[in-house]
């Protein structure tokens, strides 16, 4: 068996365990929380807010997520939908900011079919790329290294989305707030 030390993983452990009275949708009852911080919940505007991921395929992997509970996008309204296009926009630009990354693979997992662990509450995944980003580790040793903490990559995001025009910062534990 091939092992990876990697001791700050803990936390998530120990997270799961935290959020365990979370009895519907995570995506539902994150952003009626008062931990934004804590949840990596870095953006919000009216429909829409940007969370980073748990478990990221780069530094920076965020997911925009619609407030709406649907895993139909057919659901959406058009409101929703530019809402969420736009909260997409400002999260590349962010990230831009923020990492400087090379390029970005954005996307939705929809249906069961499509491999995501949440199918029944969209998100649209924001990954950023470097050219060289996926060396050996991934391609041969099926297992990724992020080389930056989570808290880092939250604070240098929420810095990126506090600079952009239209932006409302409550408090430094709180989202940006778009308006």
């Amino acid at each position: 068996m091939e092992q990876v030390f990697a001791p700050w993983r803990i936390e998530w452990i120990r997270r799961d365990k935290e959020n365990a009275d979370i009895e519907s949708c995570v995506f539902c009852e994150l952003p009626e929380r008062e931990t934004d911080r804590e949840n990596l919940l870095v953006a919000r505007s009216e429909h829409a807010f940007v969370l980073l991921n748990n478990y990221p395929y780069n530094p920076g992997h965020a997911m925009v997520v619609p407030h709406a509970h649907t895993g139909d996008y057919g659901d959406l309204t058009d409101e929703q939908l530019l809402d969420h296009a736009r909260l997409k926009q400002r999260t590349f630009d962010a990230l831009e900011v923020a990492l400087q990354p090379d390029g970005f693979n954005a996307g939705l997992n929809l249906g069961d079919g499509a491999g995501g662990s949440i199918d029944d509450h969209l998100h649209t995944h924001v990954v950023p790329r470097w050219e060289g980003d996926t060396n050996f580790m991934p391609v041969i040793g099926d297992t990724s290294v992020i080389v930056e903490a989570l808290e880092d990559t939250y604070q240098r995001l929420h810095e990126a989305f506090a600079d952009q025009d239209g932006a409302t910062v409550p408090d430094a534990d709180s989202a940006v707030v778009f308006e």
